[in-house]
């Protein structure tokens, strides 16, 4: 019942930080949304500043169970291009937020603003190192803070155990979800994001009930052709961040350079990942032998649960 708790609370594809998003919808008129988590403070923390020389209108709210949503329309007497977006409040948290402005007939630009650093200057045009920088960190974030990617890389961990195999495993899930994360951005693939997430929760049962199964003398399935399932369940998985990344943006002009560094971070994020798994197995396998095979079967078990709550959620709610 305490996992199950604990699965409400763990929102899989949730973004993480907060999101700004600026976007010119006529020459000089913005609609400006703030998307403010609730469980990290930002909702009740932080709030954009208006920028100097604009006007905001009554904004509208919209809160739900994840976060407070504010929108602004904003009128303003000159474009943006040398004005400070600044978010009030973020130095009082321990989050950080996307930034996202969206000129007409201009390039998208996208910033990651912080604690130390809440503000950003908008360019003329964006810059690609900061490009990259950003989404670099965002693809990072995704796969450590999007638990169902993580838990599937971890039970593959717990699966299979052994350097050589993980890294090919690793490699035929990381090739599967770049192809449907670049197809479904690029729009030459599709799928119902809410389908695809069910799926994906189900991806984990399934390595959760081989890790159960599994017996030394009778390889499971997974166990014999690893490669083969996690590049199959990695076509899902790319829909999973092709639908984070859309909810984001990518900016134009810069598509290409978005893309490979998302994809990047997404893989730094995946190493760290095996390595941190394989670490405390190292540990555990150090520290007590016998007691290896019962601590995977309780990490099994919770990550599992966790999943079946997700499943159900997504497949009835």
């Amino acid at each position: 019942m305490l996992l199950i708790l604990a699965a409400g609370a763990a929102r899989a594809d949730e973004l993480r930080p907060g999101y700004l998003d600026l976007t010119e919808v006529r020459p000089l008129e913005w609609r400006m949304t703030w998307k403010g988590p609730l469980r990290s403070g930002l909702a009740s923390r932080a709030m954009p500043a208006i920028p100097n020389g604009c006007r905001a209108g009554n904004p509208s709210r919209d809160l739900d169970e994840t976060a407070l949503r504010i929108v602004w329309t904003l009128r303003c007497n000159a474009p943006l291009a040398g004005q400070d977006i600044r978010l009030n409040g973020l130095d009082r948290t321990i989050s950080d937020a996307l930034l996202r402005v969206a000129p007409l007939g201009a390039p998208v630009q996208t910033a990651r603003l912080t604690p130390e650093q809440n503000s950003y200057r908008v360019t003329a045009r964006a810059s690609r190192w900061d490009v990259a920088h950003t989404y670099l960190g965002i693809g990072v974030e995704h796969i450590l803070f999007g638990f169902d990617h993580l838990f599937f890389v971890v039970a593959l961990v717990l699966l299979l155990r052994r350097g050589m195999t993980i890294l090919k495993a690793v490699t035929a899930f990381t090739i599967a979800h770049s192809l449907t994360l670049i197809g479904t951005t690029l729009g030459f693939l599709g799928l119902p994001q809410r389908p695809v997430e069910s799926v994906i929760a189900l991806s984990i049962m399934f390595l959760a009930v081989e890790i159960v199964k599994a017996q030394p003398e009778a390889p499971r399935l997974s166990q014999r052709v690893p490669w083969v399932v996690a590049f199959l369940f990695g076509l899902l998985h790319g829909f999973g961040f092709a639908g984070a990344l859309k909810e984001i943006g990518l900016p134009e002009g810069e598509v290409p350079m978005a893309l490979l560094t998302f994809n990047l971070g997404v893989e730094a994020g995946q190493v760290m990942i095996v390595l941190a798994t394989l670490a405390v197995l190292a540990g555990v396998m150090r520290l007590s032998p016998r007691a290896l095979r019962p601590a995977i079967l309780i990490a099994t078990y919770a990550i599992g649960t966790i999943a079946s709550y997700w499943f159900i959620e997504r497949t009835l709610v």
